[in-house]
């Protein structure tokens, strides 16, 4: 241990050479080794055997001493978890069983997922995660602690708080009372995709800061979005959660990430032949479902890249777009009254004619019916 760098300030043995006989040590014995070694004031301490029985004791003693202690079996277990088996969000509830609220995964979300649960006190080790994680506190206040890459942090959290996990790193957390949380799941794909095209570099690696609470209005308008999303299924649902999950992704970049970029930054515009096609292929798709990841593929320039310099262009971002385009295209049909409401709906790619008629009294400030008859008499 010397020469890798790490002075041992103390020690304890039991001079056993039978390796079966560390089985048999009585937790008592280990105990009073632990806090015998703790009482000269260590950094951590270290429990080295494979058949020590020291695992049970950690939690309680690290509560007592104050001092971390890493036992060699759970330790190798943990290290295991962490590289070779990642678990998805689907996987969570069997490390932190909860009683489920609402779940985004039927929409068919694109990197990005919101779940809800409400939870009664836990004291739960959680595998790495796949994704990363941001957990929104809507209901109820505790005391959290966890621990994730380094020491025990604890904070309290009540509506408004969030904490941030970043993916593939284990992480424990203790509570004391009953709440309600969303979770907002983001694929790593996705924040990396956005993070090279923000600066134009390629992302070498990104991983979120240990931030157990934040109180962040952004991420929590965010979330309340797509909670509001998930069950109402707007207009254009798709390219706005796609929307809400870029910002997302940029607004944890800029605040709350360490990130390594490659190559340099290039800049330019939206041309007007790169217009003109956005323009055609909007018009020509408005009975469908519209993507941003479609209407950058057309010019073939990244999300982020399109969004910003369509809002260059157009002045204001491609959802609000395509939404005023089905507007103006369900108007022009409209101006026949052989046609059913439904049919204008579903030709100009309304989720059915209740969104019609909301877009058309939020925008025009008439339903469809009532514009029909100002137009046709």
């Amino acid at each position: 241990y010397g020469r890798l760098g790490i002075a041992c300030d103390a020690e304890r043995h039991l001079g056993i050479r039978d390796n079966f006989a560390f089985a048999d040590v009585p937790e008592t014995t280990l105990a009073a080794m632990i806090r015998a070694v703790a009482a000269e004031g260590p950094d951590a301490i270290g429990v080295i055997c494979t058949n020590l029985r020291a695992a049970p004791l950690v939690e309680a003693l690290e509560r007592e001493t104050g001092v971390p202690i890493y036992d060699s079996v759970a330790t190798a277990v943990w290290k295991s978890l962490a590289v070779d088996e990642l678990i998805t969000p689907d996987e969570l509830p069997r490390w932190v069983p909860g009683e489920p609220t609402a779940d985004s995964a039927p929409l068919g979300w694109d990197g990005i997922r919101l779940r809800g649960f409400r939870y009664a006190p836990l004291d739960v080790q959680i595998p790495a995660l796949s994704d990363y994680a941001l957990v929104f506190y809507q209901d109820g206040a505790t005391p959290m602690h966890r621990r994730c890459r380094g020491d025990w942090r604890r904070e309290p959290v009540a509506p408004g708080s969030i904490s941030l996990l970043t993916h593939a790193a284990p992480s424990h957390w203790r509570w004391s009372d009953d709440i309600e949380v969303m979770h907002l799941y983001l694929s790593p794909a996705a924040v990396a995709d956005i993070g090279a095209q923000a600066y134009d570099h390629q992302v070498q690696d990104i991983e979120l800061r240990d931030v157990l609470r934040t109180d962040d209005p952004v991420l929590s308008g965010i979330c309340a979005h797509l909670a509001r999303e998930s069950r109402e299924h707007g207009l254009d649902g798709r390219l706005y959660v796609e929307a809400l999950r870029n910002q997302a992704c940029l607004h944890l970049l800029r605040h709350y990430a360490d990130v390594t970029f490659r190559n340099p930054v290039s800049h330019g515009g939206l041309s007007r032949a790169q217009g003109r096609l956005v323009l055609q292929y909007i018009d020509e798709n408005l009975d469908g479902n519209i993507s941003l990841s479609d209407l950058a593929g057309v010019v073939q320039l990244s999300v982020f890249h399109f969004m910003r310099k369509f809002r260059a262009e157009f002045g204001c971002p491609p959802h609000a777009f395509v939404m005023r385009r089905r507007i103006e295209h369900a108007q022009r049909k409209l101006a026949r009254r052989d046609v059913p409401l439904k049919v204008v709906a579903a030709d100009c790619g309304f989720a059915d004619q209740s969104h019609m008629t909301r877009l058309f009294r939020r925008v025009l400030g008439a339903t469809p019916a009532e514009y029909r008859r100002s137009v046709t008499g």
